[in-house]
């Protein structure tokens, strides 16, 4: 995984590389000074990407974040702080965090058009406080001087590109981090990326924040740019049309904020040469946002995939690149791994569970079969910590549970998968199983990877079908070793064959890994295939437990999960 940042990391540098000697070597200096602009917007795009493109989130104020450092590099300029530019958009981008942090914190409560609506509630707020102030040096026409060595135009192109492929480059490692990784994760599914043992205010505050010091330095690179400021550089409009951007083409992509930052830039002066108004633009860009929302693709992907078909085609066949050892079983308590006693879940007057008691003991696999409508989901939702509320206790080797949160009790060792996959596509196989597992070796992922016969590591998951997402759904919990796994239905989607492969795989995973597991599934072959004990729920009751053979055996069982009724089950 590291060799794939480092690979991607150069590409990034060399393609960057090129594209500034081309046109510095062949461009005159009118447009090598309008696409040192289109850098400094693609600066501006690649931090809206991060929160956005990457976490999800919506944000209408990044040129507010722009603002502060550019006010702070004005400043630091007029006061000739030592440093020059460099330390002074840096400080800039610094002071712009907390404010991030700031507009953050409702984003832990609030989404889509409500975090839209605060979002944008800052921005206006901000042009008011621009109105009545003016930027440093506005007034007395002080230059924001720029760095000794990029005092001309054709110098300041190359430091501006510079800090643009340092950005980017930084933010593709982060980008491939378990932190990145679980920003995706995030964008997909919050329930998931909770059960994961994802802190979601920590994700979505370090998106803010990191966003707002990026978007505080593409400020100070603009004070540098234009030597003096006006609020009209940061208003609420250009906020506006700096989000429809980010979402038409693909901000968190690089190449997708270079194509935004010319959209940006370069699409005025077109309109200006062929004498048509520069509401046109505005126009254009709302229209491409909103068919990038339709479509669920944005530019950079569409260019993506079009590449992708030139490209040769990629093998169907998994082949793993080294063989690898499975990870030494984890040494957990032993006695009962999970105790659930006297379990109730009420909504309103509807009582979904109605003092359930299930025991786990450490090594073993227990399954949870019932009909549909049972309490299954409920029971394992109230284990995981996403019921606000429940009566009874909740054991994890002897201590309760009350109290902790979903990411709380993943990180204590609950784990858990669901009846449909939650994997962020965005993420390749390597990626999610760290982001699942935690702390994991190459040659351990590879060979946990081969035992479920999941693809390799540097597989994209969006290339990968439903029924082995399924499969690295599974591999992601089992390779965090937790102390209890819980399985949702893991069998949907497979064959026949696959079934009971994996119910194979999940009766060696006590022994494999230590850990225990709760099984909840319809496919009663793979249950008596996996399972040592077994607990059978209907209207939220237990009405049997035991071996799997006697219990599926009894009459009251056969009633309740197969449909037959007492009389005919005793003949």
């Amino acid at each position: 995984m590291k060799h794939a940042s480092f690979r991607a990391a150069i590409v990034t540098a060399l393609s960057l590389a090129a594209v500034g000697a081309l046109i510095l070597l062949l461009l005159p200096k009118y447009w090598v000074f309008l696409l040192t602009a289109v850098f400094i917007t693609g600066i501006a795009l690649q931090s809206l990407g991060l929160v956005a493109g990457r976490t999800g989130m919506i944000s209408l104020c990044q040129m507010s974040f722009a603002g502060v450092g550019a006010w702070v590099t004005g400043y630091l300029n007029v006061i000739e702080a030592p440093g020059g530019l460099v330390v002074w958009m840096i400080v800039g981008g610094l002071a712009a965090v907390p404010v991030g942090i700031a507009i953050g914190l409702p984003a832990l409560r609030l989404r889509g058009i409500n975090l839209a609506i605060v979002t944008l509630g800052f921005a206006a707020a901000f042009d008011t406080v621009l109105a009545t102030i003016t930027f440093p040096g506005q007034t007395t026409f002080t230059q924001v001087v720029r760095p000794s060595l990029f005092e001309g135009d054709y110098g300041f192109f190359v430091f501006v590109l510079v800090v643009y492929g340092v950005i980017a480059v930084a933010l593709e490692f982060v980008s491939r981090s378990r932190l990145g990784a679980s920003w995706l994760a995030v964008r997909h599914s919050e329930r998931a990326a909770a059960a994961h043992g994802v802190s979601i205010p920590r994700a979505k505050l370090s998106a803010f924040a990191i966003s707002a010091f990026v978007s505080g330095v593409s400020g100070g690179l603009l004070a540098g740019y234009l030597g003096t400021l006006v609020s009209e550089n940061f208003s609420m409009m250009q906020s506006l049309a700096l989000f429809a951007v980010a979402t038409m083409v693909g901000a968190h992509f690089t190449l997708g904020a270079v194509i935004g930052g010319m959209l940006i830039t370069l699409f005025p002066e077109l309109l200006r040469r062929l004498n048509l108004p520069q509401d046109v633009g505005n126009v254009f860009f709302a229209i491409g946002a909103v068919h990038a929302l339709s479509s669920g693709e944005t530019i950079s992907e569409t260019w993506a995939r079009l590449a992708g078909k030139l490209l040769p085609k990629r093998s169907g066949a998994f082949t793993h690149r080294q063989s690898g050892h499975l990870p030494a079983a984890a040494a957990h308590e032993q006695g009962l791994a999970l105790e659930v006693s006297d379990l109730t879940v009420r909504y309103g007057a509807v009582v979904a569970l109605d003092k359930v008691n299930l025991k786990v003991p450490a090594g073993t696999v227990v399954g949870l079969v019932g009909p549909n409508g049972a309490g299954k989901s409920t029971m394992v939702d109230a284990i995981a910590g996403f019921l606000a509320r429940y009566d009874g206790s909740i054991k994890l080797n002897g201590k309760p549970l009350e109290g902790f949160s979903a990411t709380g009790r993943a990180r204590l060792g609950i784990r858990r998968t669901w009846q449909t996959t939650r994997i962020a596509p965005e993420l390749s196989v390597g990626n999610y199983m760290r982001l699942a597992a935690g702390t994991i070796s190459d040659d351990e992922l590879s060979a946990i990877l081969q035992w479920f016969d999941c693809p390799p590591a540097d597989t994209p998951i969006a290339s990968v079908d439903a029924g082995t997402r399924r499969l690295l759904d599974v591999a992601g919990v089992v390779a965090s070793r937790a102390p209890v796994i819980l399985l949702d239905e893991p069998a949907a989607g497979q064959s026949y064959a696959d079934a009971v492969k994996l119910g194979e795989r999940i009766a060696a995973i006590p022994e494999t890994f230590g850990s225990a597991v709760l099984l909840i599934e319809h496919d009663m072959d793979l249950v008596r295939r996996a399972c040592s004990a077994i607990t059978v729920f209907d209207f939220g009751r237990v009405i049997a437990s035991g071996d799997p053979q006697s219990v599926l055996a009894m009459p009251i069982v056969q009633k309740a999960y197969m449909g037959i009724e007492l009389e005919e089950a005793a003949e």
